[in-house]
């Protein structure tokens, strides 16, 4: 995958199927110490130790469609060459966490990509999970609730295609602000 934000909407898509019903995405940049860090967080399923022991070798999936998943490899191997690492904790009725650190300034750390497109994207195809992204960047940090936005909305539908815009735009906006 050519951005980490592909692989964010991979793990998250994979946390939908998995029956999360809430979701939560933090990304933290720390330049002084040289890192970028993913943590994916989910109420879904989860999964047996044996599945997650499994989960990052390019044979195995659970899928039954096809034969293999390179999903979470490929983000493992993102991570790992780029001085980083990879790691995922899971609980069958509780949950996944997925976490992955990179080297923020190394030459093979994919860009962050798209964030707010993603999150327009995961938002307006499952309306009914409740999302919370996080984005910190040296002590500046912006957050996106679904929640907050549904609150503020009164009833409009999140998956309305002008709302849509509107919150791709706020988050891009805010985004910048962080980056800044």
């Amino acid at each position: 995958m050519k951005d980490l934000s592909l692989h964010i909407l991979d793990v998250v898509q994979n946390s939908v199927s998995a029956g999360a019903k809430n979701i939560v995405v933090s990304i933290a940049e720390d330049t002084k110490k040289d890192t970028l860090t993913i943590l994916i967080q989910d109420d879904g399923k989860g999964m047996a130790p044996d599945v997650v022991a499994r989960v990052t070798d390019p044979y195995y999936t659970t899928r039954t469609t096809r034969h293999v998943g390179l999903g979470l490899p490929l983000f493992k191997q993102n991570a790992e060459m780029s001085d980083g690492l990879f790691h995922i904790e899971s609980q069958v009725g509780r949950g996944t966490v997925v976490k992955a650190v990179f080297g923020h300034s190394h030459i093979d750390r994919p860009p962050l990509g798209d964030m707010a497109g993603v999150l327009m994207m995961l938002v307006g195809s499952n309306p009914e999970i409740e999302y919370y992204y996080k984005h910190t960047k040296d002590g500046r940090e912006y957050v996106f609730d679904t929640r907050e936005v549904k609150e503020v909305l009164e009833g409009l539908p999140l998956n309305e295609p002008a709302v849509l815009r509107q919150l791709k735009e706020m988050v891009r906006e805010n985004l910048r602000e962080v980056e800044s």
